[in-house]
């Protein structure tokens, strides 16, 4: 089992140790409810607007930098539902986008035709993931194996965890045509990892390992690294369980209000990871298979977070979650950051 780093700080604590941010730039603003982020291989990027089913394309030093490519027909925005993650294939000339919808019905995974200025109408490869007012993972990455890698979450019904014939509370690995690849951990079946209750952070390092953070329910958020058939605990238990057939995290923080991770990126040997609740994004040390003690980077009153990303140049994008309903709305949100490491 892995040997967990615990966080519990004040509501506005300071950072404990220094964080590798040099500066800070803004390049996008007047987002409305933006959750997912994906770069394309110019260096853009398009993002998601949860709650207007929109997809923009953000392009820095360009005029106008925000610029509409398409709407995803069929969303259903309802409390933490809407157009949640979007991915883009690695390589040179990506020809789809995926996203994650909330419909009238359940969450699924739809793949858009994209000819470099436009999005073309969704195809289905996936349906039928449970959908509720709350907890819908949402999170979509493609890794360097070339599969699609998607977070959902129990919807407030733990049983779906630990039920594989549910896709409820899992990490499901599929091709991008939706299909199980031969190697899944478990026979007929997308599921790569279970026991989550509400994934919203999934990114690789750069040897291909898979990390996700996870909301707690009410005492502790989970960092974990994520292994093929492991089960993760929920709901039999909530962070590190010391209990032989389930894997504790690598980093924990309670109270909930301190973290509630959404969105991490990993960038050199440090997981970021986005809080919402605790509006601060935490740097947290990766030592192969632990995690070092967690601190906090200093940016400032900038609300509730929800994504980060690393961009091809080796800075981290992060997004603000101040506009979907839960958050105080500051003049320009929402907006998208650019934090320079040092």
């Amino acid at each position: 089992m892995a040997i967990s780093a615990v966080l519990a700080l004040p509501a506005h604590a300071a950072a404990p140790i220094p964080a590798r941010v040099t500066s800070t730039s803004t390049i996008a603003t007047g987002l409305t409810s933006p959750w997912g982020l994906a770069f394309l291989p110019d260096g853009s990027a398009l993002v998601s607007e949860r709650d207007t089913a929109l997809i923009k394309r953000i392009r820095p030093g360009t005029s106008p930098r925000v610029r509409r490519v398409g709407r995803v027909p069929g969303v259903t925005p309802q409390g933490e539902g809407g157009l949640l993650g979007i991915a883009v294939p690695r390589g040179p000339n990506p020809r789809w986008v995926y996203a994650y919808l909330t419909t009238a019905s359940d969450n699924r995974i739809v793949r858009m035709p994209w000819d470099g200025h436009r999005l073309g109408a969704p195809r289905v490869i996936l349906a039928g993931i449970p959908r509720g007012t709350f907890h819908n993972g949402g999170r979509l990455a493609f890794g360097p194996d070339g599969m699609l890698y998607a977070s959902t979450g129990d919807t407030t019904n733990g049983s779906f965890s630990q039920d594989l014939a549910s896709l409820g509370g899992k990490v499901l690995r599929m091709t991008p045509t939706g299909a199980r690849p031969r190697d899944n951990p478990f026979p007929r079946s997308l599921v790569w990892t279970l026991g989550h209750r509400n994934v919203q952070g999934l990114a690789f390092d750069g040897q291909g390992r898979l990390y996700a953070t996870e909301f707690g329910q009410q005492t502790v958020d989970e960092l974990n690294l994520l292994r093929p058939g492991r089960n993760y605990g929920w709901p039999m238990y909530e962070g590190a369980a010391h209990s032989k057939g389930f894997v504790d995290p690598l980093a924990q923080w309670t109270p909930t209000s301190t973290a509630s991770p959404s969105g991490v990126a990993i960038a050199g040997s440090n997981a970021y990871v986005a809080s919402l609740a605790g509006q601060r994004l935490f740097r947290v040390p990766l030592r192969g298979p632990r995690a070092g003690q967690p601190s906090v980077v200093p940016l400032g009153d900038l609300g509730r977070l929800r994504t980060v990303m690393t961009a091809p140049d080796g800075t981290l994008w992060l997004m603000t979650s101040n506009t979907d309903g839960r958050g105080a709305v500051r003049a320009g949100d929402d907006r998208i950051l650019r934090l320079t490491l040092g």
